[in-house]
């Protein structure tokens, strides 16, 4: 199944999303987008390929539509396993917590440093330090992230109150780039 599939699949078992709209300028993800239910917008060569941050398609989305448009769930397609109930969980927490965004984060509990002229130099511990000691550092895992379509249109989709959302399922360390990242999630997809 392509990996757009996941997401698309994802987004429709949740009543609260109206609609699911993808932005591309491949022929083929628009066919398979069409057979899967969801509804296509033609993204602009100007605004495609590897390097154009992702606002700029949901800017143009949200563009391109009639009608208002309170709040936007993105789901990447190269971060297509999710745990079952993180969106609705995530949801609630933004609606009730009145948030303007909400993005999805995961502990990391490794040791982190730089090279500095051939020389190690430690971040976010002190040579020696256990693991478990560590001060508590996070990175944005791209499962999902919710926000008020008006801060896409101001070319924002996680503002500095955003909400993070804590995930430890293992499912937050998918993150397709590279083929290795694509054999762990076929690994961690058939152990289900």
């Amino acid at each position: 199944m392509p990996l757009i599939v996941y997401s698309i699949l994802y987004a429709q078992k949740h009543n609260f999303i109206d609609v699911v709209y993808i932005s591309t300028d491949d022929v083929a993800v628009r066919e398979i987008a069409q057979k899967y239910g969801a509804k296509v917008i033609d993204r602009p060569e100007a605004i495609s390929g590897d390097f154009v941050p992702t606002v700029s398609a949901l800017k143009h989305v949200l563009e391109m539509l009639d009608g208002d448009v309170e709040n936007v769930i993105l789901l990447q397609p190269t971060n297509p396993l999710r745990p079952e109930n993180l969106l609705s969980e995530a949801f609630d927490i933004y609606q009730n917590g009145n948030h303007d965004s909400l993005f999805t984060v995961t502990r990391n509990h490794q040791k982190f440093g730089r090279i500095e002229n051939n020389k190690f130099i430690p971040f976010n511990y002190t040579i020696g330090q256990r693991s478990q000691d560590l001060e508590p550092l996070y990175f944005e895992n791209g499962l999902l992230y919710i926000s008020k379509a008006s801060l896409i249109l101001k070319d924002v989709i996680v503002s500095e109150n955003a909400f993070p959302m804590v995930v430890t399922h293992p499912f937050s360390n998918v993150d397709i780039d590279t083929l290795e990242d694509f054999d762990y999630a076929e690994y961690l997809l058939n152990r289900k």
